[in-house]
């Protein structure tokens, strides 16, 4: 099996700033065996032995143009406490509505193209509705995400603007977290 870790670009690369595009619909070929390769780095990097086996670091998500690739492409596996994945492998995602109200991970975000800590809260909205293409069910899709999967959507989707999570982190007060808002565990 091949693994895509090693073209992973980190943040001192300026071409993970760039913008991303929309991809053609339906996928080609090249796009599609992309698109699955990222998706099954992330399900090997959730296993311990296989990620030890390949030196992979864990994820729960990546973008295209974490492989210095600017297309609107993203691939996450979210598990849950029952020990299921929720698993998308999306073209041309968006948020189509977002909450008023924030979330924030406990202990902050990490980045597969982010090898230095940066520690804080990073703002997200606590629920979003996403449109986008998932490859997984071959159609148009609409995702109404909340708590862990709203996080990791808006994360992924940020790298197609060129924004790293860190750029959201209040640098005034970097565990400041905004009032009613929700911090997950």
């Amino acid at each position: 099996m091949s693994y895509i870790y090693k073209d992973i670009i980190q943040d001192s690369d300026t071409v993970i700033r760039k913008k991303s595009v929309n991809v053609e619909l339906p996928l080609n070929a090249e796009d599609k065996q992309l698109l699955m390769d990222m998706l099954q780095y992330v399900r090997d990097s959730q296993d311990n032995e296989l990620a030890e086996q390949n030196g992979l670091r864990p994820a729960v998500g990546i973008a295209a143009i974490q492989l210095g690739i600017p297309k609107k492409m993203l691939a996450v596996v979210v598990p849950d406490e029952e020990g299921n994945s929720q698993e998308f492998a999306l073209a041309n995602a968006r948020i189509v509505s977002e909450s008023v109200q924030l979330s924030y991970l406990k202990n902050g975000e990490g980045c597969l193209s982010v090898e230095k800590e940066h520690q804080g809260l990073v703002p997200r909205h606590a629920r979003i509705t996403v449109k986008a293409y998932d490859l997984l069910q071959n159609k148009e899709i609409t995702i109404k995400a909340s708590d862990y999967l709203a996080i990791v959507l808006q994360h992924e989707i940020d790298h197609f603007s060129g924004t790293l999570f860190y750029d959201r982190i209040n640098q005034n007060d970097p565990w400041h977290a905004e009032k009613d808002s929700i911090i997950i565990e």
